[in-house]
């Protein structure tokens, strides 16, 4: 299987758990990436802490980790060829700037980076609702190469707490990102054909 180099940020919109289930997932099937950057707004360490009750401890994790100012981060460019970035949770500021191509942070460099690349983009939205600029933004995206992926749960594994909710999202996220994950799929499994 080949191995991905995978940027992930996390920015500050409402929704660390999933960026917490997508540390973790990342961080069972290692034998699946090659290297794993992370960096973090202000803001999401504050959600980590508001929403998660606890500061984030970037040892419990095999990843490397940047400050957003540092744009000597490998995956600041091209030639580093980091195949996937991920956003999640992504702002609808962070959106906006990767919409109009305003690279001002390390996220919004590397996504900048992996659009121009032609490589996958992952937007995990999780604002509500929506406004025209947020929609506008999203198509621009779209049109560039990137995917928006809504942090919009699934219900059919009926999923017993939280972060089996979130991970009705990530493990969609997985899969759009090309990684194997053990996930509910629909129409597999017992209940779902009559007879």
């Amino acid at each position: 299987m080949n191995q991905r180099k995978i940027v992930i940020a996390v920015t500050g919109s409402s929704g660390a758990l999933y960026a917490k289930v997508l540390f973790d997932k990342l961080a069972a099937i290692p034998e699946q990436w090659a290297a794993i950057g992370v960096v973090f707004s202000d803001n999401a360490r504050l959600n980590w802490q508001l929403e998660l009750g606890a500061e984030f401890s970037p040892q419990d994790y095999p990843f490397d980790f940047y400050d957003q100012r540092n744009f000597f981060a490998p995956f600041a460019s091209g030639s580093a060829r980091y195949d996937t970035m991920i956003v999640c949770p992504c702002s609808m500021g962070t959106l906006g700037r990767i919409a109009t191509g305003i690279s001002n942070d390390l996220t919004t460099r590397a996504a900048d980076v992996v659009l121009k690349e032609r490589r996958r983009l992952i937007l995990v939205t999780r604002d509500t609702p929506l406004s025209l600029i947020h929609l506008r933004n999203m198509t621009t995206i779209t049109e560039a190469g990137g995917i928006i992926c809504p942090a919009c749960p699934s219900f059919y594994s009926r999923p017993a707490d939280f972060y089996a909710l979130a991970a009705t999202v990530v493990d969609r996220v997985l899969d759009l990102a090309g990684l194997e994950t053990n996930t509910y799929r629909w129409g597999e499994g017992s209940g779902n054909v009559e007879g």
